[in-house]
């Protein structure tokens, strides 16, 4: 610690970011502050007992600082960092894959407008989370009867049999399969959608009203009346959520939520008066309470990917010093962005407005977070009294063995921990002579296997702890195989249970009959989430073992592929089935592997088939 109080004297006083470093040098946390010397310091003054504080200064074991030029420029070179490395102490987002997004494949030829719940893939423009799967899916529905984007997946449009889809003779699509639209002529349409989803819908709505005056006018009453409908709905998805403020213009209005390490954010886009949507987000890992810091986390993840920036954003009373965070806006926008907390009028109307609603949803998180501790405590104390057991079963391993007929034997230890899942403790096994498919030696050999490592001599992190609970996914057989490991080991008592599939019976040692747990109880249905999650790793594992050993079989038949070639091809493709589907220009594109060696291995392959 000494050579750690002599970096904090000699700190510089100028703005930057500094890192917190753990003691192998993994990075704990990346902030920016407009004098290191004085916010770095403040980490370690004695009485700061801030929930997120207290763990990450005890694990810092040595700084780093980047000296910039201004706290803008910091504010970008922390966004860069945190990308890069996502330190566990950092603010984040909360992972929302529940909720649902619209998507558009810009990376596409022709790029797809698509529901989806993810939002990770590069080249992709993301606009949501919205607040519920139905209003999205409808929205989807209007704009493809207006732009008429192709429905189709993939990153190519079409079929296999090269012939339009029902929704081309519908008016649902133009075709890019067959050749009826050019890219750039499908690239317009897809900047309405863009532009349509940012807010901007004046421009389609002009369109529509020309098409459908010019139909009028030729006497092409049925065309007419098409656009007219298509001019209805479009109108009625835009003033569905308007709020009308003409006096507002187009801003980013920003509430702000803050209780001990977790906070809430609510997003009120209103474009040309019109707030189109609202958007709200959970952070976790707080580890500041200024609220100005909590919102410069949230600004440079946001906007980090925002597919556009309004010309000003409005924040909560209180935060004054937002040059940072408006430089920064400014340089993704490329024109200059204002951002203020408005005193009075109509706007600070909307940022209390929106401030009311992230509290609300903040109060709401913490009431369903403290429902389900509650029930995960209901779920193991069922299980202890059910079940008979000392105390809590508060660290849960289970075992599932996966084969087909004897072939490729895995098996796969899950573990639940306070009734979560604690996938870093995951681990997979392979079953190795063992004649024909014997799933009780199996399971015998894999418990034995993990209790065994608590006495090596460098243990690993997941065996070196002893369960409270062990689950093995069978009957009685699988229950008897697993004590038989335990007991050979002369361990510390484990309680063990068997969980049987079919009439999810529980079975536990010496006792005739099965236990039945309320099907509707916490600690049942506990136990089948520790069962389901044991037999889907042990499933994925399995196939894996499969394509690899499928890999290997295919490899001793292709001319001129030793292993370096071999480990060059599972590198590119990944899977047996991948690389048979491989064609002769993506073969001759693999890395490492010569042209000829590549138009022979495709005629092997084309000439043998793919099964």
């Amino acid at each position: 610690m000494a050579e750690l109080d002599e970096k904090l004297m000699s700190l510089p006083r100028g703005p930057g970011v500094y890192l917190f470093r753990d003691a192998n040098g993994a990075i704990l946390y990346v902030g920016k502050a407009k004098s290191l010397r004085a916010r770095v310091r403040s980490y370690f003054q004695r009485g700061d007992t801030r929930p997120a504080m207290v763990p990450l200064v005890g694990k810092i074991a040595d700084v780093e600082v980047i000296v910039t030029r201004t706290e803008a420029e910091a504010l970008h070179l922390e966004q860069n960092l945190v990308k890069r490395h996502r330190p566990p102490f950092n603010i984040r987002l909360r992972d929302d894959k529940s909720f649902p997004y619209i998507a558009v494949t810009l990376e596409d030829e022709y790029p797809r407008v698509m529901f989806t719940r993810e939002r990770h893939r590069r080249g992709t423009v993301y606009f949501g989370p919205y607040a519920n799967a139905k209003k999205v899916r409808e929205t989807l529905d209007v704009l493809n009867r207006v732009f008429r984007f192709r429905p189709c997946e993939g990153p190519k449009p079409g079929r296999h049999s090269g012939i339009p889809c029902l929704d081309f003779h519908i008016d649902r699509c133009f075709a890019p399969c067959v050749g009826n639209i050019s890219a750039e002529e499908y690239g317009e349409l897809i900047d309405g959608v863009i532009g349509f989803l940012s807010g901007d819908t004046k421009p389609i709505l002009s369109e529509l009203e020309g098409l459908m005056r010019d139909a009028a006018a030729d006497e092409r009453f049925e065309d007419a009346a098409r656009y007219r409908n298509r001019l209805f709905s479009i109108r009625h998805l835009a003033e569905r959520q308007a709020a009308d403020q003409r006096a507002v213009g187009t801003v980013d209005v920003i509430g702000l939520a803050i209780d001990g390490d977790k906070a809430t954010v609510q997003v009120f886009p209103l474009r040309d008066g019109k707030m189109i949507d609202r958007y709200g987000f959970h952070l976790e890992n707080v580890v500041e309470d200024d609220p100005l810091a909590v919102l410069e986390a949230f600004v440079t993840e946001y906007y980090g990917s925002a597919p556009s920036v309004p010309p000003q954003v409005l924040v909560p009373a209180g935060i004054t010093e937002t040059g940072a965070i408006a430089e920064f806006l400014s340089e993704r926008r490329g024109s200059r962005v204002e951002v203020r907390a408005p005193a009075r009028g109509e706007k600070r109307r909307l940022v209390e407005l929106a401030t009311e609603n992230a509290q609300l949803a903040l109060e709401q998180d913490v009431e369903a977070r403290e429902a389900q501790r509650l029930r995960r405590v209901a779920a193991l104390e069922e299980l202890r009294e059910c079940l008979n057991l000392e105390s809590l079963p508060l660290r849960i391993e289970c075992f599932d063995v996966s084969n087909i007929q004897g072939e490729a034997i895995v098996a796969s230890m899950t573990v639940f921990v306070d009734a979560r899942p604690k996938s870093a403790h995951y681990r997979t096994f392979s079953v190795r002579g063992l004649d024909g498919q014997d799933d009780v030696g199996a399971m015998r050999e894999v418990v034995s296997r993990r209790f065994a490592r608590m006495r090596a001599e460098e243990v690993d992190e997941s065996f070196s702890q002893l369960p409270n609970l062990v689950v093995v996914d069978g009957g009685k057989g699988q229950l008897a195989a697993a004590l038989a490991a335990i007991d050979a080991l002369d361990l510390p008592r484990v309680a063990v249970i068997a969980l049987a599939k079919r009439e999810e019976e529980v079975f536990v040692p010496g006792a005739p009959a099965p236990v039945r747990l309320d099907p509707h109880g916490p600690g049942l249905q506990l136990l089948q989430r520790v069962r389901d999650e044991a037999h889907r790793v042990a499933l994925r594992y399995h196939r894996r073992r499969r394509d690899s050993k499928a890999m290997e079989t295919i490899f001793e038949t292709l001319p001129g592929i030793g292993p370096a070639r071999r480990r060059a091809l599972i590198r590119h493709f990944g899977s047996a089935q991948r690389f048979l589907e491989a064609s002769q220009e993506e073969l001759e594109g693999v890395p490492g592997l010569p042209q000829k060696t590549a138009r022979a291995v495709y005629a092997q392959l084309h000439k043998a088939g793919p099964s």
